[in-house]
């Protein structure tokens, strides 16, 4: 058996029937990451291997703790596990070390995970290109000289190499979704609301950015989707949610799927993403579904407008008590603090009335069609010293976000959208494709991934 590359719902059997160990399999972690990391530069702030060691020969020495008992995860480098670094990716916080962990990692911790360090991430998570002045950048690895994808970039090559068998992410704008096509695997984005945020701060106002899955496989995504889904008292927007593991596979006779394709022409993609995309649909066809193109449903530019503000005014709010240091953020980052502190309430108050329009619009399309597919992203993996891509097909990018576009009809009314992988292009990068519903559809969305899952397997596969 390679503990390596076995899914994690089957490692996970496998250690609660005592039939492998939790020693064994962190001692098989550990030697993947001596193997592979230095080269990749995913997972960042290891801990001590002793400690590792002992804390899983313990746990195979007690009771199971949960789903997750004795399995090793590497957390992002955006959320607090007690005792292990967590930098943001910013040299202001490099050496910061936190004494508690935030609600995600103790809900992780409780199940009986072993956190076993960090999965490196831009700073403060800004932009899907996983670099930071800290640790440095994480390389693709179908091809170590381009970019991986982010800002949940190291916890996909994580998985991607076999580091670790479940991986936790956070998505804004695309931060699951991107790096899980870049790196051949799954990353879901739920619905908002559903995985409570860190209960610090304002609960009320900013609705866009959503922690998450990643995993090889839709039903492990399901399994760490309820490890960290449900109500926190301190989180007013948080509510009662069904479970959604086991994730069988649906049946999709019968299925209606939306192409929106290029948004009307809104969104430019290089060469050889739509086609492939559009050979996945192919796959939900012959499985059953019914693929229809679906024209631009709402005024893209609207949307982009609505999207930037709200965006600013978010990540603003996050930065503003870092604006005395402002002149140690990357320039990306003083951009989103300048605009959002500039921002009026009316101009605010209008971009939620656009987004508000936006998903009555689209409760009229789920009327018609069970989910709705886009691409991953509109460019291949570029590369690595790139800090962004600034042209697609000819067409100017007039931010250092444009180019993730594809993303935000999702992001901006907080829609359940699972990142499939869709295979590879000439050049043997791999690609993804979006499968998103209604609010409240995480369960079905997976589940049609579990089927197109079962007919491809594409993270158990390499490029010819």
């Amino acid at each position: 058996m390679d503990l390596r590359q076995i899914s994690a719902s089957a490692l996970l059997a496998e250690i609660s029937g005592r039939r492998v160990s939790a020693a064994a399999v962190v001692r098989a972690t550990l030697d993947r990451i001596a193997e592979v990391n230095g080269a990749l530069n995913a997972i960042v702030a290891l801990r001590d291997e002793d400690d590792l060691m002992a804390e899983a020969r313990a746990l195979d020495e007690g009771p199971i703790l949960g789903p997750l008992h004795g399995l090793p995860v590497a957390v992002k480098d955006l959320v607090n596990v007690a005792g292990i670094p967590t930098s943001q990716g910013s040299p202001l916080f490099k050496d910061d070390v936190p004494d508690d962990d935030d609600l995600i990692a103790a809900r992780m911790r409780d199940a009986g995970a072993i956190l076993i360090g960090k999965t490196n991430t831009p700073e403060f998570g800004l932009g899907s290109h996983t670099y930071n002045p800290v640790y440095g950048a994480t390389r693709n690895p179908y091809d170590s000289e381009r970019s991986c994808g982010g800002s949940s970039g190291g916890a996909a090559v994580a998985l991607a190499t076999g580091m670790v068998a479940l991986a936790d992410g956070s998505d804004m704008m695309g931060s699951l979704r991107n790096p899980a096509a870049w790196n051949n695997v799954y990353g879901f984005r739920p619905s908002w609301g559903r995985v409570p945020a860190q209960p610090v701060g304002d609960g009320f106002l900013h609705q866009i950015s959503t922690l998450g899955p990643m995993a090889r496989s839709p039903e492990d995504l399901g399994l760490l989707l309820d490890v960290i889904s449900g109500p926190d008292k301190r989180q007013p927007l948080s509510a009662p949610v069904q479970a959604v593991s086991p994730v069988p596979p649906a049946d999709l006779k019968g299925l209606r799927i939306g192409w929106l394709g290029d948004w009307g022409g809104a969104f430019p993609y290089e060469d050889g993403i739509f086609d492939l995309c559009e050979d996945a649909l192919k796959v939900f066809s012959r499985l059953g579904a019914t693929v229809e193109a679906v024209d631009a449903p709402f005024e893209p530019e609207r949307m982009w407008k609505s999207w930037e503000t709200l965006r600013s005014w978010s990540v603003a709010a996050g930065l503003a008590p870092l604006t005395e240091h402002r002149s140690m953020l990357k320039d990306t980052a003083q951009w989103e603090l300048d605009r959002g502190m500039a921002l009026t309430a009316m101009q605010v108050h209008r971009a939620s009335l656009a987004r508000s329009d936006w998903f009555r619009r689209a409760v009229e399309v789920f009327d018609k069609f069970d989910v709705l597919a886009l691409p991953s992203a509109q460019v291949w993996p570029f590369d690595l010293d790139t800090p962004y891509p600034t042209e697609i097909a000819g067409k100017k990018m007039d931010t250092y976000h444009r180019w993730m576009q594809v993303v935000v009809p999702v992001s901006l009314i907080g829609l359940p959208s699972l990142s499939v992988p869709a295979g590879f292009g000439p050049e043997g990068m791999p690609m993804g494709m979006q499968i998103f519903g209604p609010r409240g559809a995480d369960a079905r969305v997976l589940s049609i991934g579990a089927a197109y899952h079962e007919a491809t397997k594409w993270p158990q596969k390499r490029p010819a």
